[in-house]
């Protein structure tokens, strides 16, 4: 029985091998390549390890790590939508919901049900680790975009406007002293390219 086990495990893990594949817009910040999802993921969990004191309540880091390490698998399938994309919300939380379903499936019944749920706890971001952890998946590419001098946004002509409705409101929720120093990051952005 544990040698099954570990066969679905380990096809698990070898399947998100692949999310190495999935490159993102955002570059490295030394600007050398864009990042893939799986450098993404790990570079979340490490802000979760050290902001976690500027979360909006008190959070479980290990379970906000957990979530950040598994929130994006479901790109393996569906690819990353960026800000700049234009797809549907609607759509892409069906697709990922597919995604999510089927990545988490390959694992044996007790485990892979307790990550599909972590993963759906991280789309719904109304638990205090959940709103953090979405707070950090937007906090990241942010600052990646402002130590860039814009990155992506520049490249797509993405708007202030365009930044504070994808970036603001789940930081604000999440962690709102770090939506103050975004804030006036973006501000300073913006002004210097007019």
């Amino acid at each position: 029985m544990q040698i099954a086990a570990l066969e679905k495990q380990l096809d698990f893990l070898r399947e998100i091998d692949r999310l190495k594949t999935v490159v993102r817009q955002s570059p490295l910040l030394d600007k050398s390549r864009k990042e893939n999802s799986a450098e993404h993921s790990w570079h979340l969990a490490m802000y979760a390890l050290l902001l976690s004191e500027y979360a909006s309540g008190p959070v479980n880091t290990d379970r906000v790590i957990q979530m950040l390490l598994l929130h994006d698998v479901v790109e393996i399938d569906v690819g990353d939508h960026p800000i700049h994309g234009g797809s549907s919300s609607a759509l892409q939380l069906e697709q990922e919901s597919r995604a999510a379903e089927r990545l988490f499936g390959l694992l044996p019944r007790p485990q892979g049900d307790a990550l599909l749920a972590l993963w759906q706890e991280f789309e719904r971001a109304e638990t205090e680790d959940a709103k953090f952890a979405k707070a950090l998946d937007r906090f990241q590419p942010l600052l990646v975009n402002i130590f860039t001098g814009g990155g992506t946004w520049t490249e797509n002509n993405v708007s202030l406007e365009q930044v504070f409705s994808r970036y603001g409101p789940a930081i604000k929720r999440g962690a709102p002293l770090l939506w103050v120093a975004c804030e006036q990051w973006v501000i300073q952005h913006f002004a210097g390219r007019v």
